[in-house]
């Protein structure tokens, strides 16, 4: 055998010329080929005289199941990932810098609009306010005096202006200091839940300076990105199969909110947006989210299973059940033109028709012409 094996070798080695390791590894891939090929036949016979030997076919035929073809509804879906956002989100900041005095609230809790967050030191204001206060008590006296003088003619224009002025810019100020003492007690703008709080009492608070994360869940929204090449099949208002991989039983009919003016010039998609209510807010912020957008549909459509579809140098080809001159139920090699295809379904464009019965369970056993039985 090792004499037969080396003489082999030296056979490849003379007669192919070149690098020696490489005319072995090329004719060692040729032999696998042919190996696998030689499996996957003796499968399939093994599995064929199994069948005939445990009873299930009769006198030699093989047992299939057949599927009758009738028209139904064929729907073709573009499947884009998105990221989910709450509708209302803020992080709460400071309009003016101050030491926190109370922080009301903790992570967790649910606020509702209008409700005490964050409230800084407002001492400084308050003394100021108290003081306009003062001034602006004696500001409008002296206004009251003057515009009575200058009612009856006996006191000047000029005073009568400046005490007028003295009085507003006093209370312009007044309206001022006020606005900045409000600003030093941050409310929540929406209702939420606090989702994360960022200082401490005694920390200093200032514009621009996170304080807390305020999230609310009632209303959520997807972006994704949408390749340009289906721009022609959707538009605003079009419904949205809207899922999650989280939680597979939850499936929503969305429609488009919004589709992006611009599109992406690096890859070459453009934004859309939907919006959904959450009411139990089972949807958290920043989960994936599928979007299935329908771009193709055929309400009388003939639509086979796509594993029993096989191809070989002809084209695509199935088998059906059909009777020979014997009347004989065999097997009926059909070569099909086919179209999209979407969840294990395929579409058939031509080659069978109403009535026909597909083989869909035993296909891989038969061929042209073979005797079958229908289980």
């Amino acid at each position: 055998m090792k004499k037969i094996l080396a003489l082999s070798i030296a056979v490849i080695l003379v007669s192919c010329g070149g690098n020696p390791e490489e005319q072995i590894k090329a004719r060692l891939a040729e032999l696998k080929e042919k190996s696998i090929a030689i499996d996957h036949e003796i499968k399939t016979l093994e599995d064929e005289l199994a069948l005939l030997k445990s009873g299930e076919g009769e006198s030699g035929k093989i047992p299939v199941y057949v599927e009758r073809l009738q028209y139904q509804l064929f729907e073709h879906f573009v499947i884009v990932n998105g990221a989910v956002e709450p509708v209302e989100e803020a992080k709460i900041s400071p309009e003016v810098g101050g030491q926190i005095v109370k922080v009301a609230v903790k992570k967790g809790d649910r606020v509702s609009a209008g409700q005490l967050l964050v409230e800084l030191n407002t001492s400084v204001t308050e003394r100021g306010i108290q003081e306009v206060n003062t001034a602006l008590e004696l500001a409008t006296k002296v206004y009251d005096k003057q515009k009575a003088l200058y009612d009856q003619s006996v006191g000047s224009e000029i005073q009568y202006l400046e005490a007028k002025n003295a009085k507003e810019s006093l209370e312009r100020k007044l309206a001022t200091l006020k606005a900045q003492l409000a600003m030093a007690v941050i409310k929540a703008p929406f209702t939420g839940i606090v989702d994360e709080v960022y200082v401490k009492e005694g920390e200093l608070g200032a514009p621009g300076a996170p304080l807390l994360h305020l999230v609310s869940l009632k209303r959520m929204k997807v972006k994704a990105n949408l390749a340009e090449n289906y721009l022609s099949k959707i538009a605003e208002g079009d419904v949205v199969k809207l899922s999650f991989p989280t939680f597979p039983d939850i499936l929503l009919s969305v429609p488009i909110k919004q589709i992006g003016n611009v599109v992406d010039y690096k890859s070459r998609t453009v934004p859309i947006e939907l919006e959904f209510s959450n009411g139990n807010e089972s949807i958290k912020a920043n989960q994936i989210a599928l979007l299935n957008l329908k771009d193709f549909e055929e309400a009388k459509a003939i639509v086979v299973p796509s594993l029993v579809i096989k191809q070989d140098s002809k084209g695509e080809f199935l088998f059906i059940t059909s009777k020979d001159e014997a009347g004989e139920t065999v097997a009926k090699k059909v070569y099909v033109k086919t179209g999209l295809s979407f969840r294990e379904r395929t579409l058939i464009k031509s080659g069978l028709a109403v009535g026909d019965q597909i083989i869909v369970s035993g296909f891989n056993l038969v061929g042209n012409g073979s005797k079958v039985t229908i289980k």
